[in-house]
């Protein structure tokens, strides 16, 4: 790996620099007054009400932010149960021939508009408040797929869709950042698991909707594709119009907790954080952007996020080819999404209680390469039929696992705020590849676009065990070096631990999550 070469100099000069740091702790350790290690904000709650606490953090806000994201995700992908409605006959665009490349141009134009809001859109909500931002986009998203259900061409509908990727972006990273201002980092993983499960519902709810929504052919003088956009909108704009209201900022400002509860979430998040920088400085954005581990993280993603969106838009179809009728095809969707939302919770879960990341990674992504593999090597409609349970059930628990995994290792509340945003961001550049992976020319097997699939997932495969290793080696590195210089990370007075405060998960006491 070119990694390894690329940066042995500069974790030479590391270890020089943390050599040099050691001596210089060593000093306050014997000179300071405050040498007692762990200086924490009181009080602390025993292990009983520590699992209150998280209980009561999960009900007010997990549940929530799970309904945003699954109406999210319902409005970007819909057009997908729309098309087997006619979509494209009443727009006007062409199903075969050279003009048949309109829909998967409709498709497409989402993900750039999207990808360019997400990482100014965590920085408005670091600037602004989570509760005002995420309404504003959401109201901003609803109009937008309410608007879908009444485009009269294929022009119509590419603009409307240009508008509702700008106004989706900054939910999923938004989300994810606000999760990591509640939680340690080795709680974030199932929240996210759960907040992200409502994609796997949105699938499966949102075939059955479309299947009932469909029947609504003709009322109003509309077609059923129409109305699947029109009510589906409505209903996220009910839900934006109580946002407000409904997410609580940060926990300070938290209405549902007490004073005293307030602050042992805010001593176990500064514990956990090792007391980092957390104010907004524009350097600590640009910190993010020149660490290396982010950009690696950013491809790993792009080669999860592109299967993802496949299966989002393209599975009715793929289901629908295996020969059976559009109604029963949105109904077979169903399935799989549902088992995929089970193995979604329960890696987040197991993830969290092991504190692993890159072993479950490389467990979900092999099983995704099978599922591909299955439906691009036969035309037997009972083995791609289970392969879209392994492609799905191996994809959906990579994306908040990889998301976890990235902000665990980001140390600053900004640059994990931005870190956060370039890697789901640069991962939802996959959606427009996806767009391309299914043509009509493909159909019905979309051996070409299978193939695609399971490379784009074996490339991750291929950096997530790169990163593995890495990460394992540095914390051994850090590690040799603590004890060499007597150095512990739980040593470490606030004073010390606040001269490198600025260096983010480049301090010496930082670990990586592996």
């Amino acid at each position: 790996m070119g990694f390894v070469e690329e940066h042995r100099e500069s974790i030479d000069s590391d270890n020089k620099k943390d050599a040099s740091l050691g001596e210089a702790h060593k000093e306050n350790l014997s000179t300071s007054s405050d040498s007692l290690p762990g200086t924490v904000l009181e009080p602390q709650f025993d292990e009983a009400r520590t699992k209150t606490l998280i209980r009561k953090l999960d009900w007010h806000i997990v549940p929530f932010l799970a309904l945003l994201y699954l109406l999210s995700f319902l409005d970007r992908t819909n057009i997908g149960n729309a098309k087997l409605f006619n979509l494209q006959k009443y727009l006007g665009m062409p199903e075969v021939g050279p003009g048949s490349i309109q829909y998967n141009n409709a498709l497409a134009i989402f993900f750039p508009f999207y990808v360019a809001a997400e990482v100014p859109s965590n920085m408005m909500m670091k600037r602004l408040r989570p509760s005002l931002w995420l309404t504003i986009i959401m109201l901003g998203w609803a109009i937008c797929t309410i608007c879908m259900g009444f485009v009269k061409n294929y022009t119509g509908l590419m603009v409307v869709r240009a508008f509702l990727g700008a106004c989706e972006g900054g939910l999923f990273p938004g989300v994810t950042y606000y999760i990591t201002m509640w939680y340690r980092r080795h709680e974030c993983g199932l929240r996210m698991a759960l907040f992200f499960s409502a994609a796997t519902a949105a699938g499966a709810f949102g075939g059955i909707l479309a299947f009932g929504i469909g029947k609504m052919e003709g009322v109003a003088g509309r077609g059923g594709w129409s109305w699947i956009f029109i009510l589906e909108g409505i209903a996220t704009f009910i839900v934006a119009c109580i946002a407000y209201w409904a997410i609580n900022d940060y926990p300070r400002t938290a209405t549902f907790l007490t004073e005293e509860e307030r602050t042992e979430v805010e001593r176990r998040l500064k514990d956990d954080r090792n007391s980092l920088a957390d104010e907004f400085n524009l350097k600590y954005a640009w910190d993010a952007f020149k660490d290396w581990k982010i950009y690696v993280h950013m491809f790993i993603t792009i080669g999860i996020y592109t299967p993802l969106y496949s299966l989002s838009l393209f599975l009715p179809t793929i289901v629908k080819n295996m020969g059976y009728t559009n109604e029963t095809s949105q109904l077979m969707t169903v399935p799989p999404y549902a088992v995929a939302c089970i193995f979604t919770i329960g890696a987040g879960f197991f993830a969290d209680k092991l504190k692993q990341r890159g072993i479950f990674m490389l467990i979900f992504q092999a099983s995704a390469i099978i599922g591909f593999a299955m439906l691009a090597a036969t035309g037997k409609s009972g083995v791609q039929y289970a392969g879209t349970f392994f492609a799905a059930s191996g994809i959906y628990p990579l994306v908040p696992m990889g998301v976890a995994w990235n902000g665990n290792n980001i140390g600053g509340s900004l640059k994990r705020g931005v870190g956060i945003a370039m890697h789901v961001g640069f991962g939802n550049l996959g959606g427009a590849i996806s767009a391309y992976c299914f043509l009509p020319k493909y159909s019905p097997r979309f051996i070409p676009g299978h193939v695609t699939l399971a490379s784009t997932v074996s490339m991750s495969f291929i950096l997530t065990s790169y990163m593995t290793w890495y990460l394992r080696r540095e914390n051994a590195r850090r590690d040799a070096w603590a004890v060499e210089n007597n150095m512990l990370p739980e040593n470490y007075t606030e004073a010390q631990k606040s001269e490198e405060r600025e260096k983010g998960d480049y301090a010496s006491f930082f670990r990586y999550t592996i």
